[in-house]
């Protein structure tokens, strides 16, 4: 009988989970089918969606492809470099995101004592607002879809304290041996095991969820019919629990799970073990690496630098440092966008590593703007921390950052020079900048605000890759959008104080369902198509872009409304002006005249060089909005060159594009430092030697 109660259960729980895993699969399917039939009928419009990489729409459809990175861990390139350095067993242990980088490998610099610290060192305490209440609305009304989500999680827990507690006992010689095959096998399991990584979306979670719970409820029903059967041995278990005692077993899964695992980094001139603690990480599946997780993997240096702005905003510089470098570059992002973009195609394709190969010393500037709301007053509100415009971008963050920049740069080259002489006068390196969008007309912005405070901007040269500032010709969609904030300003500056997902659940399944565009291709072909319309046509891959980790449940750029209504402000006028704030009397206070500073013509106050870049497939900004930056640049005597590429929008940092990253460094390479810093510092540097060698020549 009890035999037959076992294979009844087994056969309906198969049948349960066959039906559900069935009927999730042709929904997916339906769904699926759906949208490849709306985007074939979507006439003409396919084309929109031929010069977005990682697309092939004919014969059949294809989803987005991700950058390689993103899918593989590195690249084919960084792979082949990652499995030869195994093999020849000459390479380092890369630090994750949770090892901090040895100081004696890369000594801080004198002026960012805050260095390698995490954002999540600050901790803000949000006042409660209106969008605060309407996501807890949601949360409840979602509240058995986030049950089904974490119980992949919950049951990851469960197995790892079962394997931390059956590998407590430290002097088993299993444990040893284990111990032994990670320490020679540790980077090439780190390596597998990037190769495999695959996120899951909504759908594969849900399936895991569902099969989990009919799992759990039938071991129910298996376990009250296994008591019903068999009364003795359901007697003898109910003895054992209340004779044997459990707090030292407790005690015991307690240490299990919080127990400490000695480390050491291959070929570190100290091999001490470290400590790392193991922690339950990714236990939702999803991809939230930061940019630092990104350089490091890769095998580079990395510094973070918290910057703080005039204003209270604390900013995050970060830095691939080359201490020694008399040249450096500044790469500053543009909108929804942080310093993961100069990174996100790997070592052959990205901004960010090409010149740290080219001998920079790199520097990637975030502006305000994070959900996290970094500040100095940590009472912050919601209302007060979303208050800036692009003027704030472009007159306190940049020069916050650059002024940073100055310091490390001026203190690092006075250590390297014999007795430390350097001239006070003269600006010991030289500082480029290279900004995408938004970030090119903030940057501008403070060229301009600098020359008129007679302040020096410390820069050299400035490369603009589709840089913002005229919008006189956008998309219908833009057009209405920027009418109506215009029109509706004082009633939504009241509500909706920035566009941001304002908690980890719908970040987290944010990135699921972008994920689910990459699983299910007309999925995300359509999502594709709808956004390429929304943007009049771009041809940028919107949802591999959408994809990144910088958008992730624990943190994401977000959108302040001002910035928005500046953005109007500028299109309503066809001048690229500083932010108006609506009163006469308030302009007059900040600008000094009833009307805000248009910077257009301050353009004959820009002296240094200027390389502006444009897209023929833009349609966000378009090459026409760009031509007209070179057109009041050139009538106003600035040194300035203008080139076009067949790109969209997002081509300029989210794409490899080699003929892009060639044009991008020879630019940067114009700018060389002075021939007598170049001497003094082969002079510095041969003296060090020298000295170092002193011994060995006293010898001779």
């Amino acid at each position: 009988m009890r035999r037959l109660v076992d294979n009844a259960l087994a056969v309906t729980k198969e049948s349960v989970k066959t039906f559900t895993y069935e009927s999730l699969n042709n929904i997916a399917r339906l769904i699926n089918g759906v949208s490849a039939l709306l985007l074939a009928i979507l006439v003409g419009k396919a084309n929109s969606l031929d010069g977005a990489q990682g697309w092939e729409l004919r014969p059949t459809f294809h989803g987005p492809r991700f950058p390689r990175w993103m899918e593989n861990g590195v690249s084919s390139f960084n792979q082949f470099i990652h499995e030869l350095s195994v093999d020849d067993n000459s390479s380092v242990d890369y630090l994750s995101a949770e090892d901090e980088p040895d100081d004696g490998i890369y000594p801080l610099s004198p002026s960012s004592h805050g260095s390698r610290t995490s954002r999540t060192s600050i901790h803000i305490n949000h006042d409660l607002h209106w969008t605060d209440w309407v996501a807890y609305i949601f949360s409840w009304i979602l509240l058995p879809a986030r049950f089904l989500l974490r119980i992949p999680s919950l049951l990851y827990l469960l197995l790892s304290k079962q394997e931390s507690k059956s590998s407590s006992d430290t002097g088993s010689p299993r444990l040893r041996t284990f111990h032994s095959f990670r320490k020679g096998h540790s980077l090439k399991d780190h390596v597998v095991q990037r190769t495999i990584d695959r996120r899951r979306g909504v759908i594969e979670d849900l399936h895991l969820a569902i099969e989990i719970f009919i799992e759990a409820i039938f071991d129910m029903f298996h376990k009250a019919a296994y008591c019903v059967f068999s009364p003795s041995a359901t007697f003898r278990i109910f003895g054992k629990w209340f004779s044997s005692p459990t707090a030292g077993d407790k005690d015991i899964d307690a240490a299990a799970l919080n127990a400490s695992v000695p480390t050491s980094t291959l070929g570190a001139n100290d091999p001490a073990p470290r400590e790392r603690n193991l922690t339950l990480q990714h236990a939702l599946n999803t991809d939230a690496r930061t940019c630092r997780d990104v350089i490091t993997e890769l095998g580079y240096p990395y510094e973070a630098i918290h910057v703080i702005t005039n204003d209270g905003y604390v900013i995050l510089l970060e830095r691939i440092p080359r201490r020694d470098a008399r040249k450096a570059v500044f790469l500053q992002h543009g909108i929804m966008d942080s310093s993961m973009g100069w990174v996100s195609n790997g070592v052959v394709g990205s901004p960010a590593f090409a010149a740290f190969d080219q001998g920079y010393d790199v520097f990637l500037g975030n502006f305000r703007g994070l959900v996290s709301r970094e500040h100095v007053d940590k009472n912050i509100s919601l209302r007060q921390y979303w208050r800036f415009s692009i003027n704030e971008h472009g007159i306190e963050d940049i020069p916050a950052m650059i002024d940073k920049i100055h310091e490390i740069k001026t203190a690092e080259l006075k250590l390297s020079q014999p007795d430390g002489e350097i001239n006070e006068q003269e600006q010991p390196y030289k500082l480029c900048a290279i900004s995408h969008s938004m970030g090119g007309a903030a940057m501008l912005m403070y060229v301009i605000i600098r020359r008129i405070e007679e302040k020096p901007h410390r820069l050299s040269r400035l490369v603009l890759l589709s840089p913002a500032g005229f919008h006189d010709k956008t998309s219908f969609f833009f057009t209405m959008g920027h009418y109506l904030c215009v029109l509706l300003a004082p009633i939504l500056a009241l509500f909706v104080p920035a566009l941001y997902i304002p908690t980890r659940f719908f970040r987290m399944l944010f990135n699921k369902l972008v994920r689910d565009f990459h699983n299910y291709p007309a999925v995300g072909g359509l999502v594709q198509t709808i956004l390429s319309y929304g943007f009049g046509g771009d041809s940028s891959n919107w949802v591999a872009v959408l994809g990144l980790p910088h958008y992730n449940m624990n943190d994401m750029p977000g959108l302040s409304f001002r910035v928005i209504h500046h953005l109007s402000q500028i299109k309503r006028t066809k001048k690229f002006r500083m932010y108006d704030f609506g009163s006469a009397a308030v302009n007059m206070e900040v600008y000094g005249s009833p009307e805000p500073i248009d910077l257009g013509e301050y353009y004959s106050l820009i002296d240094i060089p200027v390389d502006l870049v444009a897209g023929q497939k833009d349609q966000i900004i378009s090459s026409s909005m760009v031509s007209k930056h070179y057109r009041l640049m050139k009538e106003a005597g600035v040194d300035v060159s203008y080139n076009e590429f067949e790109y969209g929008h997002l081509d300029f940092t989210f794409s490899h594009h080699e003929e892009l990253l060639a044009f991008v460094m020879s630019r940067l390479q114009l700018v060389e430092p002075d021939l007598k810093q170049q001497s003094s510092q082969k002079k510095a540097l041969k003296l060090k030697r020298t000295r170092e060698a002193g011994p060995e020549f006293s010898s001779d």
